[in-house]
């Protein structure tokens, strides 16, 4: 089941027109791991963490140490996972910095991840 963090997003990709990623998407065959969203073919993912200011399952004990063990398999695996809050949704900051993501290939440009985030800061204070 979708979350509203990750309906907006989906509604965002599609209204700034980026590749329509599969949602879901199990990335081990024998785990039962998924992502939220994921483009395969660029080894790419996105995960949308809810309730993370409400005590929500990404920031329980149990949860955040599966969590853990996804994110570090998906690396291992050549994976790039990036994670945003639904806070990060709507404010439109994850979608601006996937656009950025996207529209520069990061895995086959010389800009980095840094010189993206450093435009997208994502720290604002609550």
């Amino acid at each position: 089941m979708s979350s509203k963090g990750e309906e907006l997003f989906m509604h965002q990709l599609m209204e700034n027109q980026l590749d329509i990623p599969k949602a879901e998407y199990k990335f081990l065959k024998n785990r039962r791991f998924r992502f939220d969203f994921a483009w395969p073919d660029r080894m790419i993912a996105v995960e949308i963490e809810g309730g993370v200011f409400s005590g929500g399952r990404h920031t329980r004990g149990a949860g955040y140490t599966r969590d853990l063990e996804k994110y570090n398999l998906a690396t291992l695996h050549g994976w790039l996972v990036f994670r945003f809050t639904t806070q990060d949704v709507t404010t439109q900051k994850a979608i601006a910095f996937m656009s950025e993501v996207m529209d520069n290939n990061i895995r086959e440009q010389q800009q980095s991840y840094e010189d993206i985030s450093r435009r997208f800061m994502l720290t604002d204070t609550v």
